[in-house]
């Protein structure tokens, strides 16, 4: 019997030829897009730390704002962080559910109907609308009837976080298997069951890690929070009467100003919410990776 020559092995994946040079001129300039980008967020981010560390501490986050003279050191950004908290949490209640279920309308029920594409059109011109005229909007609407409050602050804010929900929401349940929802029918399940109980739980990763982007892209509007809950120097507990601070604004009011303590309270303030911001990131990706090791 004769021999049988062993063939070598191609990997047909490598591009050969003009594919392999667009293929590595497609490569060096993702890399070059990567430095382009990365350089100036790592000055701001030194920038940011190198000027508001040295004033970051527990007293900062709890003590009250003091008047713009006082110097650095003296008082801190607690009304504000409360603010921040409290008007983000609001939003975050209202916008949340409302997109979840916007979504789940969108890929489980609409279909091709006039209404579900009416719904992702608003959508997607929502999500290019400038956050200083939903705050305009929100300021004509509802503040010029029923004054400054961090209700108004919750519904700009919300407005902003609706379109993000909807979107990430709905890109989620559409990677959800037919298969799974096919099963359950020929279970003989009811839709509004599947969509609970089968569809919810397979997508729930990738929409909380939505949602939780968009309240970190929420609380560091400024633009929004202007024109809704003006700017206090006191805490507000009352989130639905009278005017509120946030640390956004307080960073706009004192960053303005000539007095080193004012600045430094600045500088302090926008670390803080980009700690905040920094956080509720690594929350989603831990989210994010938690459901997908349950799922395999």
């Amino acid at each position: 019997m004769a021999a049988v020559t062993a063939q070598p092995q191609v990997d047909l994946r490598e591009p050969k030829g003009w594919r392999r040079t667009r293929n590595r001129a497609a490569t060096v300039a993702m890399y070059l897009a990567f430095v382009v980008v990365i350089v100036p967020l790592g000055f701001v981010l030194y920038t940011v730390i190198a000027k508001g560390a040295s004033i970051i501490s527990w007293s900062f986050l709890t003590s009250p704002i003091p008047v713009n003279v006082a110097p650095p050191g003296v008082g801190g950004m607690g009304p504000a962080v409360l603010g921040t908290i409290e008007i983000t949490a609001l939003a975050t209640a209202i916008a949340v559910p409302l997109g979840v279920l916007g979504a789940i309308y969108l890929n489980e029920y609409g279909g091709r109907g006039p209404l579900a594409r009416f719904i992702a059109f608003m959508a997607d011109v929502m999500t290019g609308v400038p956050s200083i005229i939903m705050g305009l909007f929100i300021f004509t609407i509802w503040v010029l009837h029923f004054g400054y409050s961090g209700l108004a602050g919750a519904f700009a804010l919300g407005c902003l976080m609706l379109p993000i929900v909807i979107q990430s929401s709905h890109e989620m349940l559409k990677l959800v298997p037919n298969s799974l929802r096919e099963a359950s029918y020929a279970l003989g399940a009811t839709k509004a069951r599947v969509t609970v109980t089968v569809v919810l739980p397979a997508a729930i990763g990738g929409i909380v890690s939505g949602s939780l982007l968009a309240v970190a892209r929420a609380a560091g509007e400024t633009a929004p929070l202007l024109f809704t809950i003006l700017t206090v120097t006191t805490a507000n507990p009352n989130v639905f009467s009278g005017a509120n601070t946030a640390l956004s604004t307080e960073i706009f009011a004192n960053a303005d100003q000539p007095f080193l303590g004012a600045q430094a309270r600045g500088w302090g303030a926008a670390l803080t919410l980009v700690a905040i911001a920094f956080i509720l990131m690594i929350a989603a990706r831990l989210v994010t990776a938690r459901f997908a090791r349950y799922q395999h």
